[in-house]
């Protein structure tokens, strides 16, 4: 079972991300996209969808739902560490796998890709802003919460010291 209590340095990289202006803009552009993806589902996508062929129109609701898990992902990502940075919740909470991002792939079927050119232009848009926006935060999710997990904080004295005792056999 993985161990989800984060060690104290791990904690405070946590909050300083929360923190730091990096967060504040991908947090604003994470929602902003929700909100534009929503009203454009809701709206002008839904009366261009009427007017696609049969194949085309599987590969739109295809589509609409894979970009609405991503950013829903990158939603509960963002707000977990809002949550975090607003003390509402602990570092080490953050770290369970459950509010981490979903390592499984939404990836486009072959039927969806090859439909993809007869789809309209505002829906593949925002699919591939949503794909660059949950490619960015994956890579933030991999940084603190899965390279952190092997990378210790190097203590140099200590470092010389292991180093001076493998060359002298010690």
């Amino acid at each position: 079972m993985h161990d989800t209590r984060a060690p104290d340095w791990r904690d405070d990289v946590i909050q300083d991300f929360a923190r730091s202006e990096l967060f504040e803009r991908t947090f604003q552009e994470g929602m902003e996209l929700v909100e534009e993806t929503a009203s454009y589902l809701d709206g002008e996508g839904r009366q261009e969808s009427k007017l696609l062929s049969r194949n085309a129109a599987l590969a739109y609701a295809a589509e609409s739902m894979r970009l609405t898990t991503r950013l829903m992902q990158v939603a509960s990502w963002l707000l977990v560490q809002r949550a975090v940075r607003e003390g509402d919740m602990k570092p080490a909470s953050a770290c369970e796998e459950r509010y981490r991002l979903n390592a499984g792939e939404v990836s486009r079927t072959g039927d969806a890709e090859a439909a993809r050119g007869e789809l309209p232009r505002g829906l593949t848009t925002l699919a591939d802003r949503a794909e660059r926006l949950y490619e960015r935060v994956r890579h933030l999710d991999r940084r603190m919460y899965v390279d952190s997990e092997t990378a210790e904080p190097t203590n140099p004295v200590l470092s010389h010291l292991d180093r001076l005792k493998n060359a002298f056999g010690g």
